[in-house]
């Protein structure tokens, strides 16, 4: 028997992240939204129409963009702690597979206090997350709609953490994001969503009918 599982609510609009705020669960609008991005993004603008649309319904925001590629567990941790001081009832990862893994592993830390050094390893997540809510600005990483998260512990070393706790609540896919970025990670990034399909068809041990 085959299984196959991801998120339950993926949403797919070009310009949807101008609307951000109607797209999220009205039976429970979030007061405090903790956006984590990264500086480049931060600085191309292509978070503010998302920023506007929570602000105009009165949703308050603090976005941590210190996120960096292979994020290290002190930015994550720093993060968390960010969120927690700010009082966050929901987190948006908003960005490339970086900050979505950020994000995911931010809204555990929060929602559970959980130490980060038991959730190495498969099925470690313990306890309640905060809502989770990934929006991509990419094509490539998928980490969107996977309950994996790859932190760098150390100088170099890299762990996963792999959790149905990791599932996002909704997703959404605004394709007009993925416009305003350098042609150089949109090339990157297309190369990325190739080999993950290749792979994905290719994998013995892991395939499936759907794949």
């Amino acid at each position: 028997m085959h299984h196959f599982k991801t998120v339950p609510h993926v949403m797919i609009e070009n310009g949807g992240s101008h609307k951000l705020a109607a797209l999220l669960d009205q039976d429970a609008l979030p007061h405090k939204v903790f956006v984590v991005t990264d500086n480049g993004l931060q600085k191309l603008g292509l978070l503010d129409p998302a920023l506007a649309s929570l602000h105009e319904a009165s949703i308050e925001t603090m976005v941590f963009d210190r996120v960096l590629a292979d994020p290290p567990q002190e930015i994550v941790l720093a993060g968390a702690e960010q969120a927690r001081r700010f009082g966050a009832d929901m987190i948006l990862g908003f960005g490339g597979g970086s900050p979505m893994d950020t994000a995911k592993v931010i809204s555990a830390l929060v929602g559970s206090k959980q130490p980060i050094e038991t959730m190495y390893g498969v099925g470690l997540v313990k306890g309640p997350r905060l809502p989770l809510m990934l929006i991509p600005t990419t094509a490539g990483t998928g980490s969107e709609v996977t309950n994996v998260a790859i932190l760098t512990t150390g100088k170099t070393e890299k762990q996963g953490i792999v959790s149905d706790a990791l599932y996002a609540d909704r997703v959404l896919l605004d394709a007009g994001l993925t416009l305003g970025l350098p042609k150089s990670i949109t090339v990157a990034t297309g190369i990325d969503a190739m080999v993950h399909a290749i792979e994905a068809y290719t994998s013995l041990p892991q395939k499936n009918p759907l794949s």
